[in-house]
């Protein structure tokens, strides 16, 4: 795992990220008092030559997301953190996700069965679809300084999806500007965009795994068509951001238990 150094909108070339009504721009708006100046983000580039994200709607079949679940990505960030407690509750991102192939292979599956010594029945061959060459691009506007040490020296080893799936990441240190973006690979809120695939994901979960917060958001494979975007942040490239809603356990969790 590689961890390049960082780079200042001042060393690189300024961008801008376009979010959309009701994606979460508000805090980006609010520090520069809805002024539409420019905004300072974090862009963490996330790269995989092979990763699996299994959709757990399916119990008895093998069956792969086209893109992370925001939950996902949390965790992801919450690893170079060191833990959910050094993380703020509302912390917010906005992601795009790009697979450039996919295919099926063989995996070796370990049923339980109650009934033999140690609970452990035969292996099993079952087929795993995955996705290949993926880049996975994360932007967050809170705490820029901080989260980049997070990702040049990380508390625990960066993985997307499965344990043994560790990734590649590069940051660097972005402006955005106010605009219309289109939405390419985002992963949006559903209620953004009528253009791509509706898919049901999993947002947060709890810490103790027993509870999981779902809803819906939009992914198209290709990044292709689709209404531009307005109202929010794009980047130098015209790429719609969207912030999508928190990822911390405690949005899945009882009140009672926080």
């Amino acid at each position: 795992m590689t961890f390049p150094g960082l780079t200042s909108p001042a060393e690189a070339p300024t961008e801008a990220d376009s979010a959309h009504p009701g994606t979460g721009a508000e805090p980006a708006e609010a520090t520069n008092g809805n002024t539409g100046l420019p905004v300072d983000a974090l862009e963490i580039t996330v790269s995989a030559p092979v990763v699996s994200f299994r959709d757990p709607l399916y119990a008895t079949a093998q069956v792969c997301l086209p893109c992370p679940p925001p939950s996902t990505v949390g965790g992801m960030l919450a690893a170079a953190a060191g833990g959910w407690e050094t993380i703020d509750t509302q912390l917010r991102f906005a992601m795009s996700f790009v697979a450039l192939g996919a295919g099926t292979d063989l995996e070796t599956y370990h049923p339980l069965d109650v009934g033999k010594p140690g609970g452990r029945g035969d292996p099993v061959p079952r087929e795993r679809p995955f996705l290949a060459d993926v880049e996975l691009t994360v932007w967050l506007l809170d705490d820029t300084d901080t989260w980049a040490e997070r990702m040049q020296r990380p508390i625990w080893p960066l993985r997307l999806g499965r344990s043994q799936d560790l990734v590649r990441v590069v940051a660097r240190l972005v402006r955005l500007r106010h605009g219309v973006g289109r939405q390419g690979h985002a992963v949006v809120p559903a209620d953004v965009t009528r253009h791509g695939r509706l898919v049901q994901l999993t947002t947060t979960i709890s810490r103790d795994r027993a509870r999981r917060r779902w809803e819906a958001y939009r992914y198209q494979p290709s990044g292709l068509g689709g209404d531009p975007l307005t109202g929010g942040l794009v980047t130098e490239h015209g790429q719609a951001v969207a912030l999508l809603p928190p990822t911390h356990p405690v949005h899945a969790e009882p009140l009672a238990s926080r």
